[in-house]
């Protein structure tokens, strides 16, 4: 095996219940990333790894492998992406399934493009890049951020650059939170994905949106199908 996509989706979400299954626009949040995956033709495998019966049996259903179920020390509310990744390698590799590349897409990313991915993998086969992941740009200038304190006072996080204009000063980036391209050895070595060896793919504000709360739920739901009106319309 070379290309694998890891799509993480454990059972145990707390601010929204049962998010990875929730219907979302039509289908099971989790469809949407399986979908994608299968519609980009970079993957030899396409797996989720997962600690829930339902969600196994949902990613079958939409074309995804479920070769194992995670463990529970790895499906509670502290661990990372990159010892789930690291797992889902170790265990494909020990029952002959050796992987080069494996993508993480995340189950509750329903914006993610399989031209995206194409683009990731693109990136990921240049030598001196460990990982190529999506970011976004912040919407306002983060030097001109401001904290309010208990006291319901304002004080700036960088007052120095209060006098100087929004556009002299560098524009920032956030991780969008959709995939992660990386060698097998990097996620084996648990290397840092925020590194200099990794690329960026980047995209538009609008093409981002976290899921987190029942409020980010709506609005992913109003941009979602407002961007595919707009798309069947073209």
């Amino acid at each position: 095996m070379n290309r694998v996509a890891i799509i993480p989706a454990r059972g145990g979400s707390k601010r929204i219940p049962r998010k990875n299954v929730k219907n979302f626009c039509g289908k099971p949040m989790l469809a949407w990333s399986i979908e994608t995956a299968i519609e980009s033709e970079c993957f030899d495998k396409i797996i989720v790894s997962t600690d829930d019966p339902e969600i196994a049996e949902i990613g079958q259903k939409f074309g995804a492998d479920i070769p194992f179920i995670r463990p529970e020390d790895l499906a509670d509310d502290f661990t990372g992406t990159i010892p789930v990744i690291r797992h889902a390698i170790e265990w494909l590799n020990s029952h002959d399934q050796v992987v080069d590349y494996a993508c993480c897409v995340y189950a509750t990313a329903p914006f993610v493009s399989a031209h995206d991915i194409c683009n990731g993998w693109h990136l990921i086969t240049q030598p001196d890049i460990d990982y190529a992941f999506t970011v976004t740009s912040f919407p306002f200038p983060i030097q001109r951020a401001i904290r309010v304190s208990n006291k319901n006072r304002i004080s700036m996080f960088n007052p120095e650059f209060f006098d100087v204009r929004s556009q002299d000063l560098e524009e920032a980036w956030h991780d969008a939170g959709q995939f992660y391209w990386g060698k097998a050895s990097a996620w084996l070595h648990e290397k840092p994905i925020f590194s200099s060896c990794s690329a960026p793919i980047l995209l538009p504000r609008h093409q981002v949106q976290d899921i987190d709360t029942k409020e980010d739920w709506i609005r992913a739901e109003w941009l979602f199908k407002a961007m595919r009106a707009s798309m069947e319309e073209q």
